[in-house]
This record gives structure tokens, sequence and C-alpha cells, in this order.
């Protein structure tokens, strides 16, 4: 035991040598985020990013140094081999070190490394160490994983065109009620098949995206078409740490990677906003599916990347000049477009996957450059019939989202002037564009294509709890899957896929309506239901909803509401509307809520306007080449790598 003399001495060293450590320890810049993102490698760890080979993806670093250092250098490997080395700020050709002044005040001092466009065609399980070194020496290093799937060749006739349709927020449920109206039921029996029905395979999908179990519209729609999660918001890109919303590492989607290789071509066809998540998800690369300036702007400067031959839908104020880049008040000709939602993007994204840099640019007329880059222009119905079959085709029939199936039927029919208060009156049905993008496709389709279809406001009616609405956008949708069936049934190289980016509402069929009265007492159920039976018009469309046995509709994630029971005879507002707070838009009701008739009030279990997007999993039908791959319960991220073995190694 020492003496009390020798503590005195030995002790102020010891500390003394324990604090020098301590100091050696904390002089060593950090690394907070690694990106692709991934679990930590173990027997039972499941690979978070997945890459099909050759598809390119960014690798990033976000590094935060010690007080009064910089970071000098990083470099990334992969299996311990180097594949880029970054050093001191600025870009050189792919590669960039981005200062402290780029980045979220979330994450301080720090500065974030990239290298643009890897790929490797190596199949495995690889890792990926980011190596940082700050101006006094100080090395850290962090270790991340990423795995490579592979591709089984010659596995069958690979598919030439493949055809994704996106029903939006359409469950189970919404499937069920559109075939209960327009078929009907007898002694039990349904009295026909919608389209969907007919595909012989089915699967279940799980549809979480990156940081949540409920996903939103667009990584619900880019989880399919990259193999990788996205966060909610983000779309083509994993998060970052920067404050540009489009500068986040990218990855390579399915239409982009299919043209690289083959050089398919991309028809994107919607009835939602051209701008809006999942559109935009097959094609457009940001943090933020606001920004609906650049969205658009990229859709025609990186064509080439992807082949964009088609695109149609709504969002036309996104395509008009803007001089005067504000939209309060909002600009006469109905646009919207704005500098704080366009890009300029950073010279390494430029220079690694050979894109537009973009411009920031309220005054651009994208419509005549659409016109100059060789695309037909169709603003109606009667534009695109008269437009024959062009090479390429825009088509741009409103303000925002098209009109819903119900208000354009009606509007046919000559029985509402709901689409004439919007100012759009010669609006197409889906089904009728979706004829239109494939007969385009199809003109000069030596290498084939990838043809997305969304039925938008399946999910924009069910947040707002508008049951007839909902139900006729899924009669819609479900015409416009027998043009996609029709045309693989001609072309037995083409892959039909019908699926949702999510559940909408937790729609349920809870009986039917029996009485006069808009109450609780009035809903029948079990066998008082009975079986409700609609008159389909020739159109395909029921003649009224509002029927004796009328079938009811609950939910399970809704907001206050309103019931009646009835079809309401006005949509309620859209706020993605340019004019919506003039006349006569600014009469209809606002929201769900204010939908009062004479209803009585169900109170809703989320807080807010509208009801939300539920977690639950919902089904995926597949019809044509390979389709048999599409069975059991899977996520959404293994849709990708199906697409990938039938686009590439073919299937029996």
């Amino acid at each position: 035991m020492p003496t009390p003399c020798f503590a005195r001495k030995i002790l102020p060293a010891l500390l003394c040598a324990l604090a020098a450590a301590a100091g050696v320890a904390d002089a060593a810049p950090t690394i907070s985020r690694l990106t692709p993102p991934s679990n930590p490698l173990s027997a039972d760890a499941v690979t978070l990013a997945r890459f099909l080979p050759g598809q390119r993806f960014d690798l990033q670093a976000t590094v935060r140094p010690d007080a009064g250092q910089t970071i000098s250098s990083v470099e990334f490997k992969v299996d311990g081999v180097s594949v880029g080395t970054i050093s001191g700020n600025g870009v050189v050709g792919n590669k960039s070190l981005l200062p402290a002044t780029a980045i979220t005040a979330t994450v301080p001092n720090a500065v974030a490394a990239s290298l643009r466009a890897y790929s490797t065609q190596s199949v495995g399980v690889h890792t990926l160490t980011a190596v940082a070194t700050q101006s006094d020496g100080s090395v850290v290093s962090r270790d991340g994983n990423f795995e490579v799937v592979g591709i089984v060749a010659n596995n069958g006739r690979p598919a030439k065109n493949i055809i994704i349709m996106l029903g939006d927020g359409m469950g189970a449920a919404h499937r069920t009620a559109a075939r209960i109206m327009a078929k009907g039921y007898a002694q039990g029996k349904a009295q026909g098949r919608l389209a969907m029905d007919t595909f012989p395979y089915t699967g279940m999908v799980m549809t979480a995206s990156l940081d949540s179990i409920v996903t939103d519209s667009a990584p619900g729609m880019a989880n399919y078409v990259t193999g990788n999660k996205a966060q909610n918001n983000q779309e083509g890109v994993f998060p970052d740490d920067t404050t540009d919303a489009f500068d986040n590492p990218r990855v390579e989607y399915l239409s982009e990677y299919l043209h690289r290789n083959r050089n398919t071509a991309l028809g994107i066809v919607t009835t939602a906003d051209v701008f809006d998540a999942t559109p935009a998800a097959n094609a457009v690369h940001t943090s933020n599916r606001g920004n609906g300036t650049g969205i658009v702007d990229q859709f025609l400067d990186d064509r080439k990347l992807t082949g964009l031959t088609v695109l149609m839908g709504g969002g036309r104020k996104w395509f008009l000049p803007n001089a005067s880049n504000s939209t309060n008040p909002q600009a006469t000709n109905g646009s919207q477009r704005k500098t704080s939602t366009d890009y300029v993007l950073p010279d390494d994204l430029v220079a690694g996957w050979g894109a537009s840099k973009g411009k920031l640019d309220a005054g651009r007329d994208l419509i005549a450059d659409f016109q100059s880059a060789g695309y037909t222009y169709a603003p109606d119905k009667s534009a695109l019939d008269a437009a024959g079959v062009p090479d390429k085709l825009l088509g741009l029939f409103t303000f925002s989202n098209m009109n819903v199936a119900l208000d354009k039927i009606n509007a046919r029919r000559g029985v509402s002037t709901v689409v004439n208060d919007y100012g759009f009156p010669d609006q197409p049905m889906l089904d009728e564009m979706t004829d239109k993008a494939l007969k385009v496709l199809n003109k000069n389709n030596a290498n084939g294509f990838v043809l997305m279809v969304e039925g938008a406001s399946i999910d924009k009616q069910a947040h707002l709890m508008d049951s007839d609405r909902w139900i006729l956008e899924t009669i819609e949708f479900d015409r416009a899957i027998q043009k996609a069936k029709d045309f693989a049934t001609a072309n037995p190289d083409t892959l039909v896929i019908v699926t949702a980016d999510h559940e909408c509402a937790g729609a349920a069929i809870i009986g039917a309506y029996t009485g006069t009265g808009a109450s609780k007492s009035n809903v029948a159920t079990y066998e008082a239901a009975k079986f409700p039976k609609y008159t389909i018009n020739a159109d395909g469309y029921p003649q009224t909803t509002d029927i004796a046995g009328k079938m009811l509709i609950g939910y399970g994630a809704n907001a206050d509401r309103y019931e009646t029971w009835q079809a309401y005879p006005q949509p309620a507002q859209d706020s993605q509307q340019p004019f919506v707070g003039a006349a006569p838009l600014n009469t209809y009701p606002v929201n769900a809520a204010a939908r009062t008739g004479n209803g009585f009030l169900i109170s809703g279990q989320v807080s807010g306007e509208q009801a939300v997007h539920t977690a639950t999993d919902i089904p995926l039908s597949a019809y044509g080449r390979g389709a048999s791959l599409f069975t059991g319960v899977f996520d959404n991220t293994d849709v990708f790598f199906k697409l990938g073995q039938i686009a590439i190694g073919g299937a029996k």
C-alpha cells in the first residue's frame, strides 16, 4: 500500500495523464450521417439500402470537426478499397465538400462530403466506410453497408414494357366498394368483376416509409421505383443535412436505369396536378414534394435521363410564366411559378448525373419549352383527340388537380356545372388519357417503355371522406386498368401491376342506407343491408349513387364530418386551385366539416379537417410477363427488384 506521501505525488500525475488522454479522445471529428442509410452489420440485420447491379446512387457523409478545426479530406471506401477522396472545400468533378454555411442548424459547423452517381456491378452485401481527416491530423471513420441484389440472367423472356397502375390511397375496401357499385351482387355472388379483379396474381404490400409506419405519397411511390426507402415528403433521394431541397443524395429511378441501359421511354399520366407526389416520384429528385416550379422544370430539363415521352394531368399553373414572381396577388393567368420553389443544382451533381443545372426562372414559359423540345401540347380533351398519335405528348387539362369522375361524368350528362365553375369543362377521363398514352408510347417502341398511370383522387376524396366521389374515382381508375390489360393482351411482352402507395382514411363498407333521415339508426347492417343495386349507364358509371339501400362507408382514420349518406352536389374546395378564393369556387364547402346540410356530426379520431393515411397493407395485382413473381407479402421496395428481374433478366 503506498504511503500518503507517495499518493500525494502520484495522483496529480495520474489525473494529468487521464485528462490528456481525454483531450486526445475529444480531438477527433465525428461523422453524424453516412449515406446510403444502413443498419449495423449482423447475422440477423436487414440490409436497408439495396440496389440493382449498376444502379447509380450518391455517397455522402456529414462530418463535424472539433472546435477551431476544419475538415481537410473525406475518403469513401467500399469493402476497404478507395472509391474517391474529397480534399478541401469546393467541387471537383462529381465530388464536393460543402462548407458549414450550407448545412442546417441541427448539425452546426458540419460539412457534407459527396461522391455522386456511384455504382457497382458486384453482387452481395458491401461495407461502406467514410474516413474523415481534420486539419490537426485527427482521423475518424464510420462504417455502413449496402447490398447489390443480383439478377438471374436468361430466366425467361424479359418484359419490354412495364405499366404501373397506381390507385392513390386505394385499399381493399376501395376496390370492394367499386365492385359492389359497378357490378352488383345477388344471392351472395358478385355479378361481375372489375378489371383489376381479373389479374391472375395478387400479393400484399407493406407500405412504410424510411421514417414512419405511415407513408405519404412521395416515398409511397418512390419506394416502388428506386428499391430504397425514402422519408415522407421526399422523392428519389436520401435524407441529408443541407438546406437545399434539390441537392440531396440521389438514387436512380427505374425509368432512369432502364433508359440508360435500354433506351426505354417514360410515360406519366395522372388525374392530379403533375407536380404532385406520385407523378413526380417517377422522375424528379427532391426532398420537398411541394417545390412545384422546380419539379416541373426537372421533368423537361432531365428528360434525357428518364426518356420522358408522355406527361398528362393537371398542373398548368406551374407551366405558365409568372413575371411578378409572386402569388399574392395571384397572377391573372393562373401561374404559381416562383423562384423560391425552383432550383439550381450543385456542380458535382450535374457532373456525376449528367443533369441539367437548372435556373431560377419564374418567368419561364414551360409549355413553349416543351413544344420547342418536340412535344405536342393538348390543353383539353378536344385537342387531345385532335392530336392523333404524336411522337411526344404534353397534356395539361386544368390549373391544378383535375376534376373528379363524378363531376366530369355529370358534366357530360348535362346535370352538373362543377367543371364549368372550375373553368375547364372539356377534361378527358383517365381511361381516355391512358389509351392515348399507350398509343404514343407504342408508336416508336423499339426498346420498350415504363408507364405510370395514377388514379389520384381516390386518395384526395377519401381524405375528404366524400364516399361517392372516391368510389367513382376507383371505377374510373378500373376503366383505365382495362385499357392497360387490353394492351398487354395484344402485346404479351408487357407487365401490368395494379397497386396503391398506401391506404387512405381506413375506409370500410359498413352496410346499407334505409329510411330517409340522416342518422345512425338508418344504417342497416348484416342481413338488413341486403345487396345494393345500382343502375349502370352506357358510359360505365351509375345513373345515380343515391339509391334505396345505398352502400354506406365508414372510416377508421377520420376527422370530424357531417354525414347525410347522400352524394354532395359540390365537392369540397381544392385549396391547390389558383382562384379558389374567388366566385364561384369560394361558395363551395371549405372542408368536410362544412358540408352541414341535414347531416349529423360524426366525431373524428384524428385532429384537423381531413382523414389520414393508414399503415394497412394494400393489395397488388399483376398481369402479363413475370406476373407470377407478385405473390405473398412483401415490402414496397421489393417491387423494384421484381421489376428489375423481369425487365433485365426475364421471367418465365
